[in-house]
């Protein structure tokens, strides 16, 4: 008999074959732009549109209700070699306006002109209020089947596939903010299971800064950019925000987390995602169970550094969207393990004294183990950003029988707040119709007309009961697979505007943060705190910060008061005592390097060993970068190289690590005037070009993982980096090289080399 394959080898197995298939004829390096190299000239031979990119592709064609057209993804593109008008009117001209004469009047019959203007005119939506800048993927789900004992919901049965749309996002940033600002992120899942759509709608950060949706508006008007100038741009290092959350102590919480490095991702690839609230799991004996979910990055969960983030800002804004859509690109697919943190669903919903209904409070996984349930992967970029990724709904009342909400207040609020929301985001009741929201089952939901309605509904009678339509549609029951909540017991109580008094403790699970940390990750948030409180204008509000430190931990008030020049003031509330939770911590573990990106830096000299390398960095599922002086190709013929940056355009900041494969003289552009990262007066007298020393120091100080061999150990040199300091692998052999700095790379930074006051 054939031994049973683990549920995670055979999903690993079945990913790894995808990655071959969507990479035949691909590019080795992600990022081209097009599906086909452009002319150097403006074509004139007509022909159709281009197929999309290998890495691309559109939302599933079912129909407005639902059912599966088998209609070929190109059929509800853009067709035809000529343009048109929206009518399929061919058009000889779209350059210049009906107008009487060469130089007269525009005229008002020119349908083209109102066409093209008005539509563009209205070609944008309101963007969310919160989440607006996102960035989105295509992918799989294979449920492992070890949910079955606490869910009837069929896409967690063994070996199911269910396809889904997962959306990442910032919260407080408009859509042309940057990727990299200090930030909680949404971690956002639409499930197209064959029961209906779930929505499982999360963030990075396992609690949320109010205990009740009533506080929503609250705490996101104080967190946008004063209403007044319109700054600071996402951000909360300011007044308002402070304000709030110093006033509202049950934000202490998530505030401490998100000055934590999780507010700063280093990838949405390496970001662990929560459904925050507690969840009730319904099985097919009707059994139920309380759940908290969560997703654990393949990769590991991992962060940058603050100066990072910051020069990251200027450099690339778009460096988390673009990580993301060229590492799928490449076929370093993403990968999720969905998990469950179980409790029993007892009357008073409360587990090893903490209360499972409040929003701001986890329990340590020391005390409930997370438990793999589905693996997620993601295997293909969208092909169209405002048709998917923009007009993507979610709403945490898309359910499916045997998963059902609780009474946590939050959670209570947000099922009626996201479906308003979508109503007035995209135009009326009908955004389920819209292709990247449509369910893959059929719908027969009595529902008609409405703004946008696509669906061309049949019969006379959308209304129950009826007849004259054969009584269609028909109820189901339980036996065929009806919804139905779970009949919990509505306590007998008196109608208040009150919190339970579990909800009071606000500063023991931030202690619990605190001390779970490493020196090192201490010292981030003592360093972000400081940053934060000084911009601010108000020196009562910083006081009032440090008086909520101070509840948190004595040294932590005491770094940043130092910080901020003011006292350390006394807590006010008697320290917890609570045990760590080393879960709680991004430190101390190896991860694969899968996707990373790594920079080879050469001066055009010795490039059989650039060649070697870069193949090498492929063949172990990496992404090379070779940086060179200017554009262009290296070598010739067949066996030339492809430069990806220059050093004009390259820093550190894009690369996980750096390869030295020579140690290039000053380049010919290396002049102020043409490079700000330029010092005019001190590059003509350096032996390596400033550019390359300003990324070597960068990275280095940034904790990153360094190789050299042969010319290039002089460049490390140069930059005053010892060969035999931590993180930096040297030798004669390149490839020996690599094999260091992957294996340095699974620990994510170089952690030896941050000093921690804390």
């Amino acid at each position: 008999m054939s031994e049973k394959k683990n549920p995670v080898a055979a999903a690993a197995e079945k990913a790894v074959d995808k990655l071959q298939e969507a990479i035949q004829g691909g590019n080795e390096i992600p990022g081209v732009p097009a599906s086909e190299a452009p002319a150097l000239q403006e074509p004139t031979e007509p022909r159709g549109p281009l197929p999309p990119k290998h890495d691309q592709r559109g939302p599933e064609t079912y129909s407005p209700t639902g059912q599966l057209t088998g209609t070929a993804q190109k059929e509800v593109a853009q067709g035809g070699e000529r343009l048109t008008t929206a009518q399929g009117t061919r058009l000889y001209d779209t350059n210049h306006s009906l107008k009487a004469g060469p130089r007269g009047p525009v005229l008002l019959q020119d349908h083209h002109l109102r066409e093209k203007i008005t539509h563009f005119d209205h070609e944008r939506i309101p963007e969310r209020v919160v989440h607006a800048r996102g960035a989105a993927a295509h992918g799989v789900f294979q449920g492992y089947g070890s949910a079955a004992r606490l869910s009837k919901a069929a896409f967690l049965g063994k070996d199911v596939e269910t396809p889904v749309f997962v959306r990442f996002s910032t919260v407080l940033g408009s859509r042309g903010s940057a990727d990299t600002v200090r930030d909680t992120r949404g971690f956002a899942t639409k499930f197209y299971t064959s029961e209906g759509v779930f929505d499982l709608v999360g963030n990075n950060i396992p609690v949320f800064f109010i205990q009740d949706a009533i506080k929503f508006p609250d705490v996101i008007h104080a967190g946008k950019p004063h209403p007044d100038r319109e700054i600071p741009q996402a951000q909360s290092a300011h007044d308002t925000f402070w304000d709030f959350v110093t006033l509202h102590t049950e934000a202490t919480h998530h505030t401490l987390w998100n000055m934590s490095d999780r507010g700063i991702p280093r990838s949405y690839r390496m970001m662990e995602g929560f459904g925050v609230h507690t969840f009730r799991l319904v099985n097919a004996d009707g059994g139920t169970t309380l759940v908290k979910f969560h997703w654990k990055p393949k990769l590991g969960v991992h962060s940058l550094v603050w100066e990072e983030a910051q020069i990251t800002c200027g450099m690339d804004p778009d460096f988390h969207r673009r990580d993301l859509a060229d590492a799928i690109e490449a076929g370093a697919f993403p990968q999720w393990e969905l998990g469950v943190q179980t409790f029993p669903d007892t009357e008073e919903q409360m587990f090893e004294g903490i209360d499972l209904l409040d929003p701001t409070k986890i329990v340590p996984e020391e005390l409930a183990p997370v438990q793999p349930i589905g693996l997620l992967t993601l295997n293909a970029n969208p092909s169209n950003y405002f048709a998917e990724t923009e007009q993507v709904a979610f709403h945490v009342g898309h359910l499916v029988p045997g998963i059902d909400v609780t009474n946590d207040p939050l959670l209570q609020g947000r099922l009626f707040s996201y479906l308003d929301t979508q109503i007035s985001r995209l135009g009326g009741p009908n955004f389920a119709q819209l292709p990247i929201n449509r369910t893959h089952i059929p719908v027969n939901d009595m529902l008609r007309d409405g703004m946008h309605q696509t669906a061309v509904h049949r019969g006379v009678a959308p209304y129950r009961p009826n007849s004259l339509d054969g009584g269609c549609p028909f109820l189901a029951g339980a036996d065929t697979g009806a919804y139905i909540e779970v009949p919990a017991e509505v306590p007998a109580a008196r109608k208040v505007r009150e919190a339970p008094a579990s909800f009071d403790d606000h500063f023991s699970q931030p202690r619990l943060f605190w001390l779970s940390m490493t020196p090192t990750e201490r010292e981030h948030i003592a360093a972000a705190y400081t940053f934060e409180l000084s911009k601010c204008w108000e020196t009562a509000i910083k006081e009032r910060a440090l008086l909520v430190l101070a509840n948190i931990d004595a040294e932590l008030c005491a770094q940043v008061a130092a910080g901020l020049g003011l006292p350390a003031p006394e807590a006010t509330v008697r320290p917890a005592a609570v045990e760590p939770s080393p879960a709680l911590s991004q430190l101390g573990q190896t991860w694969p390097a899968d996707g990373r990106i790594i920079g080879i830096v050469t001066d055009g000299e010795d490039l059989d060993a650039v060649r070697s390398v870069r193949q090498a960095v492929l063949d172990a599922a990496m992404v090379p970068l070779v940086v060179a002086p200017v554009g262009g190709r290296l070598g010739t013929g067949a066996d030339a190289l492809d430069v990806q940056r220059t050093f004009t355009a390259a820093r550190s900041t894009e690369f996980d690590a750096l390869l030295l494969a020579g140690s290039p003289p000053p380049g010919a552009d290396a002049h102020g005037a043409r490079d700000a990262k330029v010092d005019d007066a001190t590059a003509q007298v350096r032996a390596v070009d400033p550019r390359v020393l300003l990324m070597l120091s960068e990275a280095y100080r940034h904790g990153k993982a360094i190789g050299a061999w042969a010319t290039g150990i002089t460049a490390l040199e140069a930059a005053g980096i010892p060969s035999d300091a931590p993180g930096v692998a040297t030798g004669d052999s390149a490839r020996t090289v690599l094999e260091n700095v992957t294996e340095l790379l699974g620990n994510h930074r170089v952690w030896d080399r941050f000093t921690p006051a804390l």
